[in-house]
This record gives C-alpha cells, sequence and structure tokens, in this order.
C-alpha cells in the first residue's frame, strides 16, 4: 500500500511512476479524497472543542440561576455533539474509501526496471547451461514412456477436475526428493530458516501481502472465511504482521515447501495438457525481510539461491529481469528465472523472485526499531520459488529423457532417491 503523506510531497512523481505500469494517473483523486477526509476530522475537532466548552459552562450557568442560558447551552450540546457524531462518521466512510482505493493500486517500479508493456519486452539478463541435443524428437514430460505410469490426469480429473494430477510410485518418490533437496540446500547452504506453515489463512493476510481485494478471484475460499494460500509468500511475510522488531534482528530469512492453491481463473485455455499449470502444486518458497538499505542486494541473493537449484540438477536456464508492464502487483523489481523445457522447445518460468520494499510491510504495519534510536520504519520483504516443485519434476524428466523412454536423473538427486540415478521406460527406478 502507498503512503498517502509520500503522494502529497510529489503527486507527480508518484502519478510519472503508475503510467510506467500502464496505469491511469490517480494523484488528484487521492489528494481530493485526502484533502475531504481531513476536513472532516477538522470539521469534527472543532465541534468536539465548541462542546467541550459549552459542557463546562452549562453547570456555571445552573449555579447563577441563569435558567435561559442554562437551557440554551444544553441545547448547544446536544447539537455539537450529534455534529461531531455526523462528522466522524463521514471521516470514517472517507477513510475507508481512501484506503480502499489505496489497497487496489499496484506498487511503483523501480527506476532501473525496464520499460514495456509485456513479457516481449522483459530483458534478460543471463544464461546458464546449453540445451541438450537429442538425436530424436523429444517429448513433453507426460509422454514418456517411463512416465505414464505415475502420472495419472484421468484418475484426477475423476477425483476433482481438471488441473489436477495424480503421481504415484517413482514418480511421486522423485517428486518429494525434489523439494527435500530444494529444503536441504536453502537450509544449509543458503542460510534460510526452514519453516512449516498453515495453507489456510484469515482474509487479512491475504489483505497484507496484497492478494486481496483486488485478486480474490484468483485463489479459494473455504465457506468458514479461511483463503487457500496461493504461496506460502503469505504465511511468511506475514509472521511478522503487526511486529515492530530490532534492527539487530534483520536479515530474517525463512524458507517453506507446502501445498499452493490457485484458481486460474485467468488461463482459460493455457497449458491445458500435463501438470504445468495446477490448481494444487507444491512449492518450495523463500522469504526475506530486511532493513530498507540491504533489499536490492538481498533480491540478487535470493535469485541466486533459485539459480544455484537449477545448476546443481544441471538444468539450463536463463534469467530475465521483468518490464513495467509484465511485473506482479506488489512487485518492484522482478527477476524470472526460466528452466528450459526441450519438450515444448522453450523456456518456462520456473520461479519468480520479487523485492516489494515496504509495499507489503505497509499493509502489514511491520516495522522495525532503529538500533541509533529515532522512530520505527517499515521493514522491506521480497519473496521468491526456490524452487516451484511441480515444474521442476517436469524438467528434469524431460531434460533427462533417453530415446528408450528412461529418463537419466540428476546426480544431485541421488542421496535423496537411495543412490538411484534412472528412472526406467517401465518406471522403475534403479
Amino acid at each position: 500500500m502507498h503512503d498517502i503523506r509520500t503522494i502529497r510531497e510529489n503527486p507527480a512523481a508518484f502519478d510519472a511512476a503508475l503510467s510506467r505500469r500502464g496505469a491511469e494517473p490517480l494523484s488528484s483523486r487521492l489528494l481530493e479524497m485526502d484533502e475531504a477526509r481531513r476536513a472532516a476530522i477538522h470539521a469534527a475537532e472543532t465541534a468536539q472543542a465548541e462542546q467541550n466548552r459549552a459542557s463546562k459552562e452549562v453547570g456555571a450557568a445552573k449555579g447563577r440561576g441563569d435558567d435561559a442560558e442554562f437551557e440554551r447551552l444544553r441545547a448547544l450540546v446536544s447539537d455539537k455533539k450529534a455534529e461531531v457524531a455526523a462528522m466522524m462518521a463521514r471521516a470514517k466512510d472517507l477513510d475507508e474509501a481512501l484506503t480502499a482505493l489505496l489497497l487496489e493500486i499496484p506498487n511503483l517500479p523501480l527506476d532501473e526496471v525496464p520499460e514495456g508493456r509485456d513479457e516481449a519486452d522483459n530483458v534478460e539478463i543471463r544464461r546458464w547451461g546449453t540445451p541438450a541435443s537429442f538425436d530424436f524428437t523429444p517429448k513433453e514430460h507426460y509422454q514418456l514412456e517411463g512416465v505414464t505410469r505415475g502420472m495419472d490426469f484421468e484418475t484426477a480429473a475423476k477425483l476433482s477436475g481438471a488441473r489436477f494430477v495424480v503421481l504415484s510410485g517413482a514418480i511421486a518418490r522423485i517428486h518429494r526428493a525434489l523439494a527435500q533437496f530444494m529444503l536441504d540446500t536453502h537450509t544449509e547452504e543458503n542460510g534460510l530458516t526452514e519453516t512449516w506453515t498453515p495453507v489456510l489463512v484469515r482474509e487479512e493476510m491475504m489483505l497484507g501481502t496484497g492478494q486481496l481485494p483486488k485478486f480474490g478471484e484468483d485463489s479459494y475460499q473455504t465457506r468458514d472465511g479461511w483463503w487457500l494460500v496461493p504461496t506460502a509468500e503469505v504465511t511468511l511475510t506475514n509472521i511478522v504482521s503487526g511486529l515492530t522488531v530490532d534492527e539487530d534482528s534483520l536479515p530474517r530469512r525463512y524458507v517453506a515447501h507446502t501445498q499452493c492453491f490457485r484458481s486460474e481463473a485467468g488461463s482459460a485455455g493455457r497449458d491445458t495438457a500435463g501438470m504445468l499449470r495446477q490448481h494444487q502444486f507444491e512449492k518450495v518458497e523463500m522469504v526475506s525481510i530486511t532493513h530498507p538499505d540491504a533489499s536490492r542486494a538481498e533480491l540478487d541473493r535470493m535469485t541466486g539461491c533459485a539459480e544455484g537449484i537449477l545448476q546443481k540438477l544441471g538444468l539450463p536456464y536463463r534469467t530475465v529481469v521483468l518490464c513495467t508492464g509484465d511485473m506482479g502487483f506488489g512487485a518492484r523489481r522482478t527477476h524470472d528465472i526460466e528452466v528450459w523445457l526441450p519438450g515444448q522447445n522453450c523456456y518456462r518460468e520456473i520461479s519468480s523472485v520479487s523485492l516489494c520494499g515496504a509495499f507489503q510491510a505497509r499493509r502489514m504495519n511491520a516495522r522495525f526499531k532503529p538500533g541509533a534510536g529515532g522512530k520505527p520504519e517499515y521493514v522491506h520483504s521480497l519473496n521468491g520459488s526456490g524452487l516451484a516443485v511441480g515444474r521442476c519434476l517436469i524438467a528434469v524428466l524431460e531434460n533427462g529423457q533417453q530415446a528408450d523412454g528412461s529418463v537419466l536423473l540428476p546426480e544431485a538427486l541421488s542421496p535423496w532417491l537411495g543412490g538411484k540415478t534412472r528412472l526406467t521406460a517401465e518406471g522403475a527406478l534403479i
């Protein structure tokens, strides 16, 4: 969420930053609402002061037997009391309307973020690895002989409908091994704290990280009012909601492996084959809570953590900076990591690492107390996949496929697979 005081100080800069995201200028509308809100508050305070003065004079008039003045002052107190209530109600309504509008305005991009309208304008910053050459036409993951026995979309459709999958046998084990490999790497090598969190959250938690109110249709809500998390970003970031932490406790770096749930409301007809885009999936999510001065460097560090997983698995990838028109709602700068999928003959997103600045912290009221003293300041938050487990499974299967339908698995996974390194065409691990 944005600070109305910052908008007051430089409305032109606010509108210019919004225009880079393709959004309409909003400062005039916001400041008009803010001025009306402040005027209502001032009117209420003025009426309250007049009511207080009249209340004090009522007793004095009564004491000196001035019945006419007593009645006039008593009526004035009653009028002012009603006026105060009306002005406070108006101020409250205006404040809620202003807050509601601020909650729907996207974050402002950093000046360094490239200008653009959509993914075609994203800027590649590096590549790692060389896509393998095959002496046969590579298949997509769900077409591989060794995979079909353990990746069942038909049964999943019977159980739950489209965009679900049932994994079994060796495929389920490889999927689990990937998540464990990621967690162990992030905790033992990257210094993240493993965290286990709920997947059902209160509405204010979704509001705090920006999934609500604007994007409610992208997530699932239960009959009891809880929301199913679209990512552990929601729970991990909200660990500090409502808190004022000590400066020397920063940075706080968390990692969690959770089920994630997305309605995919805006993806009708996209990626319907295979398990690339599912309603229920697993992610290993990274979240950092930092000092404002350290957040930009933390973005690069987190990107490196995610890239390191792919490097250990030997999976070619490229990293791009999202342009202003392609960034997510809460981001100031985002790095997307796209892994090579030979079955599709293209790179596909497997991680998105975003710097949110104080945008989420202001919504959550998450601050830190400066060690040198002074007023508490808002923390900065960052989040990123480290990685999407299902998409990583797809990449491992497609990049390791052999002509006979078997799959060579990355050596890095061997300790989590009991030393096994191959998925046979019959679907067994050896």
